[in-house]
């Protein structure tokens, strides 16, 4: 797969809540080989503790326009630094990079799971899935109401389960607590969040009898396997999440 380094220009980078921006990137590649899961790498100039690149999940992408979409979690100087970009500024970005969820088959009974700003790469993928003629299982979990993002584009693609850690929104509780999960059944469980909550989401696979992938979020430097800053134990090894990840099936991790 061909891997590009180019200046994108940020069509818009609107504020969603205090945490959280929707950045819209032109690659001017219509068509281009983008699979659900594969991650981006910006280098973030004018942020002067910022020297390496920042990975970021492809949150969206727009085959006919070329349009990239990203969901920027606010943490650090890095992160707030992107948030100043306005339309018609550039980055300087990798991509795309990094392997991909697998695509169930027809028929399959599929939950993407997604907590926080794990919910980033589940967009994407919920998009090809339903392409391919399977309406998915959303299960999103926030804090709190306050938190909740981009709801309408989920639900828009598959059905949704909701939950709040507070109870301000949807089921109260953690996400693995939704009271449906205990009557339902799916084929193939896609994860992205917090390891505590992958975890969980493995667990509750072995225990439905069925196969789970996560993306996990470990710190990246280079993106090419080459710093091994991002290694994490599986069954094959030590492997690097930059090149053989961010998607595991959790049956190859050592957790």
């Amino acid at each position: 797969m061909s891997r590009f380094i180019r200046d994108l220009k940020v069509l818009e980078n609107i504020k969603l809540s205090n945490d959280f921006y929707l950045m819209t990137l032109e690659t001017g590649m219509p068509g281009l080989e983008i699979h659900p899961g594969q991650f981006i790498q910006i280098r973030i100039d004018g942020s002067s503790s910022t020297f390496l690149r920042r990975p970021f999940s492809v949150h969206d992408y727009d085959t006919v326009t070329g349009n990239m979409k990203l969901l920027i979690h606010v943490v650090g100087a890095g992160t707030k630094k992107l948030t100043e970009y306005k339309s018609g500024t550039s980055l300087n970005v990798v991509f795309p990079l990094g392997n991909s969820f697998s695509i169930p088959q027809e028929g399959a009974r599929v939950l993407l799971m997604g907590g926080g700003c794990g919910i980033a790469p589940l967009l994407y993928l919920g998009r090809v899935i339903r392409k391919n003629g399977i309406i998915p299982q959303f299960l999103l979990g926030f804090k709190s109401s306050g938190m909740i993002m981009r709801l309408e584009e989920y639900r828009d693609i598959g059905d949704i389960w909701l939950t709040t850690e507070d109870g301000s929104a949807g089921e109260r509780g953690l996400i693995t607590d939704h009271p449906k999960l205990a009557a339902s059944s799916f084929d193939m469980i896609y994860c992205c969040g917090p390891d505590a909550m992958m975890k969980a989401a493995g667990r509750l696979a072995t225990s439905m009898g069925s196969e789970c992938e996560v993306s996990l979020e470990n710190l990246m430097a280079c993106g090419f396997g080459v710093c091994l800053c991002c290694v994490t134990e599986t069954t094959r090894g030590n492997l690097c999440t930059c090149i053989d990840g961010p998607v595991f099936n959790t049956k190859e991790l050592k957790w």
